[in-house]
């Protein structure tokens, strides 16, 4: 097994305190600034914003100093775009958005791509303020239709293999896919988004994180079709606090065990956040194959359940429409989980359910101060190959072995 960080044994406030020092040093932005207004780059006539913004973009990474790329008020139709951080030159660069970034009506435009609005290898990338509007009811139409013709889709706003990166303020709606996207990133902040879509929309998970560490997302709201936020294999040192979820399937460890030989995810705190409505609340999902990777050191605080399906829920037994793994048991190492202050309502008699593998069965996971019930009545837990212990009030009565 890796080594985990140390950090781990640090009081929760002192780790976020880290965190945030961590981020907004790294993210730290000078006085003196370019301002570069996209409506100087062309775009007026043909309405079509897509070269204009590359060109905003190659104006900033030239620039010797701080630029700022404003976006004033207005809606822009933009293609699918990749801000390469490739030779650029500036490691401070911000976009300041008071308008609307619109995909195309055609979502054939966007959807046959990975992502919308891609940075790529960049340092030191602020985006605040703003719409971002993928139009992605027509995709999910088409797929709702079984057409054989559908593409895929596009996540809308990704960052891969980028470090110091901040997202401030900003409204994502209809994504086709994931709204957010972080992958092999390092110091991320996401603060104060707002991230919009029906229920009913496949796939639409507000923010993924993997193979990324030093990650703080804070105060923001999520209403999906899929997680609130999900968290894939390599992910460590994630502090998530003050999220708003509904509707959508929670927050999600998982789902892990795609490969064999998987990174772990550790060192993660959630805390203080509310769900409504949600398909779950707190999960951790492995599918039922083999893997060499792990879940250690993971803190569920203050959580409001409000007419939740899953409340508390460990899933080992992943497997959607039992293709590839029926009969098989997961690989995944689930340790050193607590779950603390967490409090509300279920909308089934299960409100705390442990489906753990029977070859590595889950260790050291913790219920503290736990009220969950189910229609004004005690609710029931269910376990299955799990070793943990209890502390103050735990309702419903654990099932621990």
């Amino acid at each position: 097994m890796a080594k985990i960080s140390s950090t781990l044994s640090l009081p929760p406030s002192l780790l976020h305190s880290i965190f945030l020092i961590l981020l907004l040093g790294a993210i730290s932005k000078s006085h003196s600034a370019t301002l570069l207004n996209v409506l100087d780059f062309g775009g007026r006539h043909t309405g079509d914003w897509t070269v204009p913004f590359r060109r905003a973009w190659a104006a900033a990474c030239s620039s010797s100093e701080s630029a700022i790329v404003y976006i004033p008020k207005g809606r822009y139709v933009v293609r699918p775009t990749i801000f390469h951080g490739g030779g650029c030159e500036n490691g401070d660069i911000s976009f300041h958005i008071d308008g609307a970034l619109v995909a195309p009506a055609d979502y054939r435009i966007l959807g046959g791509g990975e992502s919308w609005l891609s940075f790529e290898g960049v340092d030191g990338i602020s985006v605040s303020g703003g719409v971002l509007d993928a139009n992605g009811a027509a995709l999910w139409a088409c797929k709702s239709s079984a057409a054989a013709h559908c593409p895929v889709g596009a996540m809308t706003l990704s960052f891969r293999n980028s470090d110091n990166i901040r997202i401030k303020g900003l409204v994502s709606r209809n994504s086709q896919l994931f709204h957010i996207l972080i992958d092999g990133c390092r110091n991320v902040l996401i603060e104060g988004v707002n991230i919009i879509a029906p229920g009913n929309s496949p796939n639409t998970d507000g923010i993924h994180v993997e193979s990324s560490s030093h990650v703080t997302i804070l105060h923001s709201f999520i209403q999906t079709g899929d997680d609130c936020i999900s968290i894939g294999p390599g992910s460590r040192n994630l502090w998530i606090q003050g999220i708003r979820c509904g509707p959508g399937h929670g927050i999600s460890i998982g789902s892990l065990a795609h490969s064999m030989n998987e990174a772990g995810v550790g060192n993660v705190t959630v805390s203080d956040a509310i769900f409504s409505g949600t398909e779950n609340g707190l999960r951790i999902k492995t599918w039922a194959r083999p893997s060499s990777g792990f879940v250690y050191g993971v803190q569920f605080l203050g959580a409001t359940m409000h007419n939740v399906q899953n409340p508390i829920v460990i899933d080992q037994h992943y497997c959607p429409h039992n293709i590839d793994c029926p009969g098989q048991e997961s690989g995944i190492k689930i340790s050193n989980v607590i779950y603390k202050d967490i409090i509300g309502t279920s909308a089934t008699p299960i409100a705390i359910k442990f489906d753990c593998s029977s070859k590595n069965p889950c260790n050291g996971i913790r219920l503290e101060n736990v009220r969950l019930t189910y229609q004004n009545e005690e609710a029931k837990s269910s376990c299955e190959y799990v070793k943990g212990k209890t502390l103050g009030l735990v309702l419903p009565d654990d099932c621990f072995s």
